[in-house]
């Protein structure tokens, strides 16, 4: 395993990249406060998710929080009086929280996020910016906005939107309530729960099955994915199915067919 830290790491949490094998790890580590982000943790995201993207070997990204509570319990509160105190700030700070959900939602590596504990607020934001989002049993959901008197970002609103019902949303932003792993299954928040003790397997399972198939096709699923849920234009629309004719070109797609004939796993390369 190589362990790479972020270049906006403080002495108040950080924002670290692992690599081991073909899984790249995002890593929110701020376990004193169960993984708050600080203004500097957001505007460390997208560099991270950036260096973990140019890195050739890396297959799947896993976003994750350190230790073994907490996932992300959102923004780290403490800051606001200085980060949130005028509509001006807040603007600023919400760009800063778009750019990081952009950075994960942009990837065009696949993005699991694997979720323990709390996630809440902008935690729940990055979950819901990541392609899939396996939880434990132990996995708490929120949103506290409306007990803070802020208001939650509007693309983070539209993400959670793609994922659950509009009552289910009401739900969340209106009453501020948390919800457990298997109601957060049930309304679409999540794609799965794992066995009690067994999320670190499962991640490692779905980790491994993604990283072995065609990263070409992944790519181009993925563009064409958001390119429809987007309500991409032309342009959108044009390079998804650009990407989906690289496939067909590519020396995988022929490593995809001999491997077929001739009975065996392929070994896919990316070209």
């Amino acid at each position: 395993m190589s362990v790479e830290p972020s270049q906006n790491s403080t002495s108040s949490g950080a924002v670290r990249t692992e690599i081991d094998d073909s899984v790249g790890w995002l890593i929110i580590d701020n376990p004193l406060k169960r993984n708050a982000l600080t203004l500097a943790m957001w505007e460390a995201v997208p560099d991270a998710v950036a260096r973990l993207e140019a890195t050739a070997a890396v297959r799947v990204i896993i976003l994750r929080g350190a230790g073994a509570k907490s996932f992300v319990a959102g923004a780290d509160i403490s800051e606001f009086e200085q980060t949130r105190a005028t509509s001006d700030k807040a603007k600023v700070y919400e760009d800063i929280n778009v750019a990081a959900f952009r950075a994960l939602k942009n990837c065009e590596k696949p993005t699991i996020a694997m979720i323990r504990g709390h996630c809440l607020g902008g935690g729940l934001g990055l979950a819901l910016a990541c392609d899939l989002r396996v939880a434990d049993p132990t996995a708490v959901f929120g949103i506290p906005a409306a007990r803070l008197g802020i208001a939650y970002p509007v693309e983070a609103i539209a993400d959670i939107l793609q994922a659950v019902p509009p009552a289910a949303a009401k739900r969340l932003l209106f009453t501020a309530e948390r919800v457990g792993s298997a109601e957060a299954l049930r309304i679409g928040l999540i794609d799965e729960v794992s066995a009690e003790g067994a999320l670190a397997e499962r991640i490692e399972n779905l980790a491994e099955t993604m990283g072995g198939n065609a990263p070409l096709t992944l790519r181009a699923a993925k563009r064409a994915v958001s390119a429809f849920l987007s309500g991409g234009g032309a342009a959108e629309m044009d390079a998804a199915r650009v990407a989906a004719e690289r496939c067909f070109d590519s020396e995988d797609f022929k490593e995809g067919r001999d491997a077929f004939l001739q009975k065996r796993s392929p070994t896919f390369r990316g070209i």
